[in-house]
C-alpha cells in the first residue's frame, strides 16, 4: 500500500530547492521505513487547479524507491520542459500525487482489434515502444480518455508517432499503479 510518507518527502523535496530547511534526512527515513531502500518506480505529478503542471517519472525501477520519488518529484517541478520552474507562489494552487509503479510487463495481442480488447481501461498504465518512438500514460489517464481508442491513439501521439503505428505491431507493456494524491498544502513536510 502506497502511504503518506511517499507525499511527505515528495513535499519536502521540492520546498528543499526553496529552502534548505526542508532537506531530507534519507538515513533516518530508510530506518522507519525500511521499504523505501528497496528498487522502485514512481511519478510525481503535480497539478495546478486541477491541471496538469508537471509529471516526471521512472517506468522501471533502477534506484531506491526513496531516491526516486526526491529524484522525480524535483524534476516533475523544475524541469518537466512543458512547463516553466515551479514558483513559490504556485504552491496553494497545488495537488501533489505520487504513484508507485509495478513491473510493467509485455501485453500480448494479434492485432490492433485484440488490443483493443485486452486493455483493461481503468486498470492499465501502458508503454508503447516501436523503433525510435516510445511513451506512457499512468491509469488516471483514463479519466481523460475513457475508452480504450481514444487512450490508444492518444499513447500514440505523446510516443511521437500517430495511431498508424499500430498497424506495425509495436511492443506494449502494461502496469499497475498504487496512487496517493492530496493538496499540496494539507500534506506535512519533513
Amino acid at each position: 500500500m502506497v502511504e503518506a510518507i511517499l507525499l511527505r518527502i515528495a513535499k519536502s523535496a521540492i520546498l528543499s530547492k526553496f529552502d534548505e530547511r526542508y532537506n531530507l534526512d534519507e538515513v533516518s527515513l530508510l530506518k522507519e521505513y525500511p521499504y523505501l531502500a528497496k528498487k522502485g518506480a514512481a511519478f510525481v505529478t503535480l497539478k495546478y487547479d486541477d491541471n496538469l503542471r508537471g509529471c516526471i517519472g521512472s517506468i522501471v525501477p533502477h534506484r531506491k524507491l526513496i531516491d526516486d520519488v526526491i529524484h522525480n518529484a524535483i524534476s516533475a517541478a523544475f524541469s518537466d520542459p512543458r512547463f516553466k520552474a515551479l514558483s513559490v507562489d504556485e504552491l496553494s494552487h497545488l495537488n501533489l500525487e505520487v504513484s508507485v509503479l509495478s513491473e510493467p510487463e509485455i501485453l500480448e495481442y494479434d492485432d490492433y482489434e485484440d488490443l483493443l480488447r485486452k486493455v483493461q481501461p481503468k486498470i492499465d498504465g501502458l508503454i508503447l515502444k516501436h523503433h525510435g518512438y516510445q511513451g506512457t500514460f499512468l491509469p488516471q489517464v483514463w479519466e481523460q480518455l475513457p475508452s480504450a481508442k481514444d487512450f490508444l491513439e492518444h499513447l500514440s501521439f505523446k510516443a511521437g508517432a500517430n495511431p498508424s503505428i499500430y498497424k506495425e505491431h509495436p511492443e506494449i507493456y502494461r502496469y499497475g499503479v498504487e496512487h496517493i494524491e492530496e493538496k499540496f498544502d494539507k500534506v506535512e513536510a519533513l
